[in-house]
């Protein structure tokens, strides 16, 4: 009989990459995940990794089983939710992970509703980027995520399915007494002189920061990284420098200016979930807490599918 410890390991050793990796993960030493694939092998009769040099990879019967077992551990989830609620109450654990800017916009709401809700449903947040939310939705790490389509370094495969939840500006972010506070919408031309604060290097917006820039004539002179967005609003707080920030990233709380730019750029946020699990309630509980939000002004309702985006198809990784 297939153990289900064991073929999480697998199916997160899939995803990972390293036994190290899926060590670090679960809290366990090496030796003891490679003691487990060990004896998975066993039970299965199969041989499901292969060394090359120093690392690992799955054979095809070990990649048959990864996804399988995925698809298993759902079920058994699945049939544990059923088994403990007759009555269709959403009960048990669902671990939603959701970008920064999402936590205490949607998802933070979403388990204050849930908890006067469905009482007996444990929502577990987790910060999880579009870079490693997909993956950690593969691997059972997380069952629901919030996210964004235009992340185009995940395959969204048929094993996924996409729940629209709308669309989110990119604003220029100023220290309230600005020059161009003056103006509606600003063209970043005029801020080729300016001095910039930026997410680190590699993510979504000083990505998107340097690119926008750079088609605006100009290499944006930063003054510093943080990979906190309250630490960014900070820096411009103090008269020491602009960004540039997704709407959900701001709330009256900060001391800033926001305007939009004169060419709009926004992000698509949805919902993502494997293929299935909604058929479990308390996932589909969670699903339907996210859908009905309180209005939110920075995000408006999604594009249809058949609609152009604004210059937002680009790789990305999204906060």
């Amino acid at each position: 009989m297939l153990n289900s410890g064991r073929l999480r390991l697998l199916s997160l050793l899939e995803t990972l990459g390293t036994v190290r990796a899926v060590a670090e993960t679960l809290h366990l030493s090496a030796s003891t995940v490679s003691q487990q694939l060990a004896v998975l092998e066993t039970e299965t009769r199969c041989r499901l990794i292969e060394r090359t040099g120093r690392k690992v990879r799955l054979t095809p019967a070990g990649l048959l089983l990864a996804r399988r077992g995925r698809e298993i551990l759902d079920q058994m989830a699945e049939a544990e939710a059923e088994l403990h609620a007759l009555n269709d109450e959403p009960i048990g654990t669902v671990r939603l992970g959701a970008f920064q800017s999402a936590i205490y916009t949607l998802a933070v709401p979403a388990a204050t509703r849930l908890a006067t809700t469905h009482p007996r449903l444990h929502l577990e947040l987790l910060e999880l980027e579009p870079h490693e939310g997909g993956p950690a939705l593969r691997s059972g790490e997380a069952d629901v995520i919030v996210t964004t389509t235009d992340y185009v370094g995940l395959s969204w495969g048929a094993d996924l399915e996409i729940i629209p939840l709308g669309t989110d500006p990119i604003v220029l972010v100023l220290p309230r007494d600005h020059p161009l506070t003056s103006r509606t919408t600003v063209n970043l031309a005029a801020c080729a002189e300016e001095t910039w604060a930026c997410d680190r290097p590699q993510s979504y917006m000083a990505d998107l920061t340097v690119r926008l820039c750079r088609e605006s004539g100009f290499e944006p002179r930063v003054a510093c990284r943080f990979s906190n967005y309250l630490m960014l609003l900070r820096h411009v707080e103090s008269g020491r420098s602009i960004t540039l920030l997704p709407a959900l990233a701001i709330t009256s709380e900060h001391a800033v200016a926001t305007r939009e730019l004169s060419t709009p750029v926004h992000r698509n946020i949805t919902i993502a979930v494997r293929r299935g699990t909604t058929q479990r309630a308390a996932v589909n509980a969670v699903v339907a807490a996210l859908r009905d939000h309180p209005e939110i002004p920075a995000l408006s309702a999604p594009n249809h599918p058949s609609a152009p985006n604004q210059r937002n198809q680009h790789p990305a990784r999204d906060r």
